[in-house]
């Protein structure tokens, strides 16, 4: 893969142009914040609320969704995913100008086809390797995280220059930005949630949790085990990869977990997530998805409700309330008091 640095990358091609981004939740918020300290000009679309509120008390110049659209020359689409067909439809599309870029931090809308951009814009994508909060707390710090950029369309010949050039803004070029395509990212980010960060590890998780309280442990204990602890490697595997998380571990844990591990996540498991990355590529989960949103969302709010009744969620509950009541206070030393010179 390409990879860009700070040093491959000029801010030129955005000057003199008015960056529009549109929502301001995670990634709105922070992404717009962040152009505008590196001195860009942005404006914010938004409806009449407390997003609107928050980001007026934040400084930023704030108008409506279509005005936003119509000033842009770069059009950033940072709302949710299943709400920027109906936002792009209704408030963008009409007032994109040739010429234009349609930005996107992630690629669902472009991939599958739900945002079709006329011929005459480019569009692009950055996609931040982190959450807003921790995008905007590295670039603070005067550095920033990795980030995915890619082109999908470039009308202007300069569509990947502009991509590059909102990236190094964000400070995303001091760590390092790889060149993808939209699909690439787009599927693998899907496959990395479903079948390990988010739908694999909370799966592992709670059958890990059910097995030892199953076999009567009390449950606080399991909670302990198979949950508390997993923040100190997962920890640990950032820091330096596996292999340095099994040097951290002790020999017993270092032995079991290398010959029992392939027991749980064995070839039946890689089938099933060979399965699951044939449903997000051929489409199938994003039909699937954007069914379940127009239809009111009915089985992801049951799903939801059913996981938050599971024993794992009441005594997590009950254990943190704990830590959080033993944590001691902290003290602010005592002031100096300054006498004055007679």
């Amino acid at each position: 893969m390409k990879i860009y640095y700070d040093n491959d990358v000029s801010l030129d091609v955005l000057r003199g142009k008015t960056i529009a981004v549109i929502g301001y939740g995670i990634q709105g918020s922070a992404q717009a914040q962040c152009l505008k300290d590196s001195g860009l000009e942005v404006v914010v679309g938004l409806r009449k609320g407390p997003s609107w509120d928050r980001a007026v008390k934040d400084g930023m110049r704030v108008m409506t969704v279509p005005e936003a659209a119509a000033s842009g020359d770069i059009i950033m689409m940072l709302t949710p995913d299943m709400t920027q067909k109906r936002i792009y439809k209704d408030h963008v599309e009409k007032n994109l100008k040739p010429g234009d870029a349609l930005y996107f931090s992630h690629g669902f809308n472009i991939t599958y086809k739900l945002i079709e951009p006329p011929s005459d814009v480019d569009v692009i994508m950055v996609a931040p390797k982190g959450p807003g909060a921790k995008l905007r707390e590295e670039y603070l710090r005067g550095f920033g995280i990795p980030a995915l950029v890619a082109v999908h369309q470039d009308h202007t010949g300069e569509a990947k220059n502009k991509a590059l050039a909102l990236a190094k803004a964000m400070h995303f070029t001091k760590a390092g930005v790889f060149e993808c395509t939209f699909d690439q990212e787009t599927q693998s980010d899907l496959f990395g949630e479903q079948a390990v960060l988010c739908g694999g590890t909370a799966e592992l998780i709670k059958a890990g949790f059910e097995t030892l309280v199953e076999d009567g442990f009390p449950p606080e204990i399991a909670y302990f085990e198979v949950l508390h602890e997993l923040k100190l490697i997962v920890d640990l595997i950032q820091e330096g990869g596996l292999e340095y998380m099994w040097s951290r571990v002790s020999e017993t844990a270092r032995y079991g977990g290398r010959t029992r591990g392939k027991r749980v996540i064995d070839a039946r498991v890689k089938e099933n997530m060979k399965e699951i990355l044939k449903e997000i590529k051929d489409g199938s989960f994003a039909e699937e998805w954007v069914a379940e949103y127009e239809r009111g969302l009915p089985l992801f709010e049951e799903l939801r409700r059913k996981e938050s009744q599971h024993q794992i969620e009441k005594v997590g509950k009950k254990i943190r309330s704990m830590f959080l009541l033993t944590q001691p206070k902290i003290e602010e030393p005592p002031k100096a008091v300054i006498k004055k010179k007679k």
